[in-house]
């Protein structure tokens, strides 16, 4: 295993969304990273200082269309990417930054355990990982921490666990516009189940989530089931981007189960909806001892995938090359 750096390691920020800002942001803010690049191909950000784009004081980076022109020629740079939730979409970007021998880490959602969809995807990229004898790692807050790897590392004070269940409730008032859109405030219901059938809404990374739970905590799960319903206001809703009218769809409700054996032995339920009542992150381990761990009014979630990020790039320089998961991701901040 390599050792972990002396200095500030240089980062490079891929994709300048709203995620992608927060990130870049996240980077200037800590000691551990130096930002030395931002990438993104959008015509209107190319060749823009990066100040300009978020708003506030940045090193003299201005924004490229390319790795190969933000990373230059300094060495081991890890490149923090934020550029889509589905795995087959990113996958040429990702393996692109691989041959370039940089580590990643990903908000992807799919890479978080992509060995439970796309098995050939994640032995690709382990191999790439290895040729380059680097690391790729997908993260964020969710999947990521609060729903699988928070989850895991409670179960460690625990004797054999029967079973976890974990409930997020997220206030969606308080998140960015376009998670609103993506959870279906202000549809109609049946606006709501035409999104959620060609796969346009609902939350990306749950069953991601449940696999890493379980193995965390030492369960065989060999089957998820997962659910998306609409969550409906009661009366009018104010207070987000926009006005929810009563009786339309406030948010979401989505669930994953998974089964051993047709048993149930992991449970994972996410509610992201404009006026939820009880934000909170619940996480009760059935075991001896039993333990319940709850944060009320829940982990920001914007600001906590772009630390998780930020946090992890320094780590990377000292773990194993190849595809990771979060579970493998060494100790520290």
């Amino acid at each position: 295993m390599a050792r972990a750096p002396a200095g500030p390691v240089p980062v490079v920020v891929m994709g300048l969304g709203f995620i992608g800002q927060e990130i870049a942001k996240a980077a200037l803010s800590s000691p551990e990273v130096e930002l030395i690049g931002a990438v993104d191909t959008h015509a209107s950000l190319v060749g823009r200082p990066l100040g300009d784009v978020l708003g506030g004081p940045a090193p003299r980076v201005k924004v490229v269309d390319s790795l190969e022109k933000a990373v230059g020629r300094r060495k081991g740079a890890v490149l923090l990417h934020a550029t889509g939730s589905r795995l087959p979409q990113v996958m040429e970007q990702l393996l692109a930054a691989l041959k370039l021998g940089l580590p990643v880490v990903s908000t992807c959602e799919e890479l978080a355990f992509p060995y439970l969809k796309y098995p050939e995807l994640a032995d690709k990229l382990d191999q790439a990982a290895q040729r380059a004898e680097v690391s790729i790692l997908g993260a964020g807050v969710n999947p990521g921490f609060v729903l699988d790897r928070l989850v895991a590392t409670a179960g460690q004070v625990c004797g054999p666990v029967r079973r976890a269940t974990v409930t997020r409730v997220v206030d969606a008032r308080t998140r960015r516009e376009a998670l609103q859109r993506k959870v279906g405030a202000g549809l109609t219901e049946e606006e709501f189940f035409e999104l959620v059938d060609g796969e346009q809404l609902g939350h990306v990374g749950l069953v991601e989530s449940a696999a890493l739970a379980a193995l965390g905590l030492g369960l065989d799960c060999d089957d998820y089931e997962e659910e998306v319903a609409p969550v409906f206001a009661e009366e009018d809703i104010l207070g987000g981007a926009f006005t929810v009218k009563k009786g339309r769809v406030a948010g979401m409700f989505q669930s994953v189960v998974g089964l051993e054996d047709g048993q149930e032995r992991v449970r994972l339920e996410l509610t992201i909806a404009m006026g939820a009542d009880e934000p909170k992150d619940r996480i009760e381990i059935d075991a001896e001892p039993r333990l319940v761990l709850e944060i009320p009014g829940g982990v920001a979630g914007d600001r906590a995938t772009a630390n998780v990020l930020v946090n992890a790039a320094p780590r990377l320089t000292a773990a194993e090359a190849g595809l990771l998961t979060v579970l493998e991701l060494p100790a520290g901040r």
